[in-house]
């Protein structure tokens, strides 16, 4: 058993706190890279909570790779979300107030494999056309995003 199985064998459906990690990949256009996730049948962007003892940096590299088979090299720290906003109720009935770190990416990453289990695709889409059927924390991230290229404010790639 995992350790969200663990935590919600013992609460149930009810809200819990949980650390995640998640990252904006920019192909060489304008495009970033989004998944379309099994368990709630949308478009988010790549990511996953916290195993005991990781750091963010370490989640968001774990999940990369087992969900799409890539190893970015080239991460760089973004923001951190958390709040109301970030309230989530999955198809189970689970609830989730999620503090999510996310980190950009730039470039090449290789040959996309997702894993099946828990991704079914991965595909670029441009900022302007995003698909419909996005998670509504896919979206807050993004916009901020958007608003963050205009301004060109905080982001450093190295």
């Amino acid at each position: 058993m995992g350790y969200i199985e663990d935590i919600r064998s013992k609460v149930g459906n009810d809200p819990i706190i949980l650390n995640s990690a998640g990252a904006i990949i920019l192909d060489s256009g304008s495009g970033v890279l989004l998944q379309y996730r099994n368990d709630t049948m949308n478009w988010g962007l790549p990511g996953g909570y916290m195993e005991p003892g990781e750091t963010f940096e370490e989640t968001i590299r774990r999940e990369l790779k087992e969900e799409m088979g890539i190893h970015p090299d080239n991460l760089a720290y973004f923001d951190i979300f958390s709040g109301k906003d970030l309230y989530h109720v999955y198809p189970n009935g689970d609830q989730v107030y999620s503090v999510a770190a996310v980190y950009i990416a730039y470039g090449d990453q290789g040959e996309i494999q997702p894993d099946h289990k828990e991704i079914s695709k991965a595909a670029y889409f441009s900022l302007d056309g995003l698909p419909k059927e996005i998670t509504k924390t896919t979206k807050i991230i993004l916009d901020h995003f958007r608003d963050k290229i205009k301004t060109r404010n905080n982001i450093q790639f190295h």
